[in-house]
């Protein structure tokens, strides 16, 4: 690589608008997907009650976005397409923002990499219809336009061709435009939305979600039902909690919910989509306690407050927000699912119990109609016919088939007393065990399978975390402290939390610049490397504003010490011992999943037995 000759100096030059709107549009317009997402922000700000969302070959040929909005006068369009021209805010106050958009860049940009035409009717005022290629702004025409915006891009890239050796296959950008519909959608239940895909001229419908009726939370309900499916609202937690003047609302799936992967995490700021960071790791350190490692929570929160308190114009793409008080935002959203969580207490997922239904295999043979079987007396009849006869036995009292079901009717001998029912109880009353690991218990709409090691292990760490949390964490002193050497900013993050860290059991102090020195240890961990520890929670400061790293390690050895403490696999129980572990599960938070995440029990519905066996 040759140096550069200092004797040349480059000149500086103005650049023409049309490279500027370039410019902005690869920080604003990265994919199809993009142009589509401030396009349908634009309608939401307009008021829209019903958008039409139509593209074609993955958005790159065709993108066309129609709402019912307020529209624009003919007047307005050729400012609409100037950089930095907006009716959003006046630009006196950057943090008292209550739309979507805000900058004024989003249409000059596309007009500047692709072929961009408005077509528009405010109320009072006549429709017009004004085209931009490329930068190029043609003239305001007048049109037959109904009320409200219809935007069409076409060549998106045009002007741009090399950004479109990055895109993707038609498939994958599709994909992208249905999941930014999907998030939007999910924050305006009130607002219908409909996504085609018109590619080769045919029509074909990919999503469609008309408005929804009632309460905010109802209306909620109905849009995530539609998007995400009625097996997420019906295994998902309501959230509601406020605190200082943040308001957090939304759903929470149950941990035996969870997936493999973090794809159905949504988060909301004042009804925008973000990918923050702080919301993401508070929604991780909710969850910790009751999901592995490789399990992801499912999750839609809304969190809504004073647009002073949250900056909005720190990303390009607005993906991302800061708060003015991060500690405040986190605290609510775990304290709130923390507490949700607890709050749905037994709780397990209904997904389960279907799975186990398609992992059945009931044997072949002709469905029974109700109109086949027998009446009742036919039934009595035959009881009657194949009861034992004399000579069966030694005694009469000996053939109660015959007695109990003959013809006669003679006074019924005074049932003996018996042992109270738990058939009314959320997890029902213990009729046996199986294979000296399994609960079978009988409810009134069906029956529970419960793991009876997974269940008790649940239990007993529930205990043990009641137990560390009344007396602390017990601390070893190390007989030779250990000194560890950090940069200033890290020890001073450290000292920082030493009061929180000493009542988990670690005890640091300061021991000039930029070192510290760890005297005692949690007990529970044994011995372990002091400086490895450190470093780990710094990452979870530096990655989360918040370490859970010490946290997590002591829960984790109480979790070990929860599964070595249960009820082993293989152990008969007799069933007053089933019934209370039973009753201990539904009074214990969190009972419904073991320490690892994995469900203690599985429900399956009276109708959905007899499913199986074809009398449904």
């Amino acid at each position: 690589m040759n140096a550069p000759d200092r004797n040349i100096r480059p000149e500086i030059r103005q650049l023409d608008e049309a490279a500027i709107n370039r410019i902005a549009a690869g920080e604003v317009v990265e994919r199809p997907a993009s142009a589509v997402k401030e396009l349908v922000e634009n309608a939401l700000d307009a008021g829209a009650q019903q958008i039409e969302i139509a593209y074609a070959d993955g958005g790159k040929t065709l993108i066309r976005v129609r709402d019912d909005g307020h529209g624009m006068a003919p007047q307005d369009l050729p400012l609409a397409l100037s950089r930095h021209a907006t009716s959003k805010i006046d630009g006196s106050d950057l943090l008292n923002i209550h739309t979507f958009g805000f900058r004024g860049e989003a249409l000059p940009s596309l007009g500047a990499v692709g072929r961009l035409s408005i077509t528009t009717r405010a109320a009072g005022q006549e429709g017009a219809t004004l085209s931009v290629d490329g930068g190029r702004m043609g003239p305001v025409r007048p049109d037959a336009a109904q009320y409200g915006t219809q935007i069409t891009l076409r060549d998106l890239f045009h002007a741009t061709p090399a950004r479109l050796k990055f895109m993707r296959s038609d498939r994958a950008e599709a994909q992208a435009i249905a999941d930014i519909v999907k998030r939007l959608a999910m924050a305006e239940p009130y607002v219908s939305f409909t996504l085609s895909d018109v590619s080769g001229g045919a029509v074909r419908e990919i999503f469609r979600t008309d408005a929804a009726q009632g309460a905010l939370f109802d209306a909620l309900e109905d849009r995530m039902a539609s998007i995400l499916g009625r097996d997420f609202t019906e295994n998902a937690l309501r959230i509601e909690a406020e605190r200082e003047g943040l308001r957090l609302t939304g759903f929470a799936g149950l941990p035996t919910y969870a997936r493999g992967a973090a794809v159905a995490q949504f988060c909301f700021v004042n009804g925008r989509p973000v990918r923050d960071k702080l919301l993401l790791g508070a929604l991780r350190a909710a969850y910790m306690d009751v999901l592995a490692r490789d399990r992801h929570p499912v999750a839609v929160l809304f969190l809504n407050c004073d647009p002073q308190l949250v900056d909005v114009n720190v990303h390009p793409a607005k993906s991302e927000v800061r708060f003015r008080d991060p500690g405040l935002a986190r605290g609510l959203v775990v304290s709130a699912l923390r507490h949700a969580l607890a709050e749905g207490g037994h709780r397990a997922s209904s997904t389960i119990g279907a799975a186990m239904l398609g992992a059945m295999q009931p044997l072949s043979g002709p469905r029974l109609y109700q109109m086949e079987r027998p009446s009742g007396a036919a039934t009595r009849m035959a009881y009657q016919m194949q009861a034992p006869q004399q000579g069966f036995g030694e005694s009469p009292a000996l053939w109660p088939a015959a007695e109990g079901l003959s013809a006669r009717h003679e006074p019924a001998a005074p049932a003996p007393e018996q042992a109270p029912s738990f058939e009314d109880a959320p997890l029902g009353a213990a009729c046996a065990q199986l294979h000296g690991n399994y609960i079978i218990a009988q409810t009134t709409r069906g029956m529970v399978i419960v793991d009876q090691h997974a269940a008790h292990e649940r239990l007993v760490y529930e205990r043990l975390k009641r137990q560390r949390a009344a007396r602390s964490v017990a601390s070893q002193a190390l007989l030779i402290p250990e000194i560890v050497e950090l940069s200033a900013q890290e020890a001073a993050q450290l000292l920082e939390l030493a009061p929180d860290l000493a009542a988990l059991g670690l005890v640091i102090e300061g021991f000039g610049g930029a070192s510290v020195i760890v005297r005692e240890t949690p007990a529970l961990l044994g011995t372990l490397d002091a400086r490895a520890l450190l470093r780990d929670i710094l990452d979870d400061l530096a990655d989360l504003g918040q370490s859970q790293t010490l946290e997590g390690r002591i829960d984790a050895v109480l979790s070990r010490m929860a599964c070595h403490g249960s009820v082993r696999s293989g152990r008969a129980m007799r069933p007053e011992e089933m019934n209370a572990l039973l009753r201990e599960m539904e009074a214990t938070p969190h009972s419904g999943q073991c320490n690892h995440g994995r469900p203690t029990y599985i429900e399956l519905g009276l109708a959905e037995i007899e499913k199986l066996f074809g009398r449904r």
